[in-house]
């Protein structure tokens, strides 16, 4: 550590005595002191108060532009007025009637007339949730057993799921994942239809194709063009089921998802994050056919061999379902959706323009509401362009040097912007004031990482 970074460390220690001190005590509460992977970050985390629209502050009083956006969640910023009035006025009803509810159904109704392939809904607990019910739907609906996904996109923590997500990708097994169960997910090289079709060709057991439609983490590997079309056709040849990871997509790139915005249309979707509006919620959509799997048929044969089991103490539950009616009423118009693209269009040009000036060999790129900041790159020009034709070594776009991501977020904070890493999200609610303000510390962070010797 070079003193330059350690006086970094001490200025950010300086600026966030509360959250050190909380920090200590959850170290004795949770394993590193987190209760989320993304929020592991030394020498601690921030421990936010409250926030609204576009901005956030922690418990010690400072204050960020933010780009985390909840996960993904917030596209219409945080505190969105007619969703905090519609939960405050459903929690003096009831949190949970263990009962169905009139709002569950207008919740569904609005996933319906959105998302152009969702014939039936079912409501879960978590994006998770909702792509593990599309892996059993498609082994239920097909009778065969295996999964292609692509390395680097993620779609949630469950077994089938987290292989090839993390580098080095393809090994080892995530801990704790059986290797039994892993050895029926075919990892697939992104953007790669030629090898999608030999490994479809050379296993009749693959039920169904798993993809993030704007490629991995909301296109931080982007999807190349024409790729969904592809990959719609190859699998409806060869009758294989295709799932569209809209978790973060949905609502986000159109009202309607990734699906409406490139016309693909997949066979199931998985929906969640402004689904219910920064609550806690998610979904499966799609087929009628394939979701009547989850129906009693009064029949004991279907019901025990053909129906797949389906709980969820907290599906659709009212708090969530008050937050997403009021959050997809809003989305329904387009607007927040245009605003939100407009605005990370606006701060890309802003953060590249910054680059230039400073002469380093950086990109800042990134599709819809995306903001992604790519360290040595290897040339702007060339590396926008092998970026999105599919060209580019995908590992060196989900894998940065640790010690400039590091050295970077530490920067962002100290200037007054938070994100998650190396990415970002802008929502609807934020204003040319906070887009100023984050190509300002992105100027500021980048002298204080020459400084540092990280670049």
């Amino acid at each position: 550590m070079t003193e330059a970074v350690a006086e970094d460390e001490v200025a950010y220690g300086e600026a966030l005595k509360t959250s050190s001190k909380l920090y200590e005590k959850a170290c004795g509460i949770f394993p590193n002191g987190i209760t989320h992977d993304l929020r592991n970050y030394a020498p601690f985390p921030i421990y936010a108060s409250h926030a609204a629209a576009g901005r956030k502050w922690d418990v010690d009083g400072n204050e960020y532009v933010d780009l985390w956006m909840g996960h993904g969640s917030l596209l219409l910023g945080h505190c969105y007025p007619p969703m905090v009035e519609a939960v405050a006025a459903q929690v003096a009803k009831g949190t949970h009637f263990g009962a169905c509810h009139e709002l569950e159904v207008i919740w569904g109704e609005l996933v319906q007339r959105l998302i152009p392939t969702a014939e039936r809904v079912r409501f879960t607990g978590s994006g998770t949730e909702a792509t593990l019910m599309a892996l059993r739907l498609a082994r239920t609906f097909t009778g065969k057993r295996k999964v292609l996904k692509f390395i680097g996109h993620f779609h949630g923590w469950h077994d089938n799921l987290m292989i090839g997500v993390i580098p080095p990708f393809d090994e080892p097994v995530p801990a704790g994942i059986l290797k039994e169960v892993a050895d029926t997910v075919a990892l697939c090289p992104p953007n790669d239809i030629q090898r999608v079709n030999e490994i479809l060709d050379a296993d009749p057991d693959i039920a169904c194709v798993i993809v993030e439609p704007t490629g991995a983490s909301f296109g931080t590997i982007p999807g190349r063009s024409g790729f969904l079309e592809e990959l719609r056709e190859t699998t409806r040849r060869r009758n294989v089921l295709l799932i569209f990871d809209e978790v973060i997509t949905g609502f986000r790139c159109s009202p309607g998802g990734a699906q409406a915005y490139y016309g693909v249309n997949p066979d199931l979707t998985s929906l969640a994050k402004v689904l219910a509006g920064g609550l806690p919620g998610g979904a499966l959509a799609g087929r009628k056919d394939i979701l009547e799997l989850l129906e009693f048929r009064g029949d004991r044969e279907w019901d025990y061999c053909r129906k797949m089991p389906h709980q969820g103490t907290f599906n659709a539950n009212p708090l969530s379902a008050a937050a997403g009616i009021a959050t997809l009423e809003a989305v329904a118009t387009g607007e927040p959706n245009q605003q939100a693209n407009d605005n990370a269009d606006i701060l890309k040009k802003a953060l590249n323009e910054v680059i230039a000036g400073h002469d380093v060999d950086w990109l800042v790129y990134g599709e819809f509401s995306g903001i992604k900041f790519l360290p040595n790159c290897g040339g702007r020009d060339d590396a926008r362009e092998s970026i999105f034709s599919g060209t580019y070594d995908y590992k060196k776009l989900k894998g940065p040097d640790p010690a400039i991501s590091q050295g970077f977020r530490t920067a962002m904070q100290l200037a007054g912007v938070d994100m998650m890493g190396m990415t970002g999200l802008t929502s609807s609610a934020h204003t040319e004031a906070d887009l100023d303000h984050v190509a300002r510390a992105f100027d500021a962070t980048l002298n204080r990482l020459k400084k540092n010797k990280l670049i």
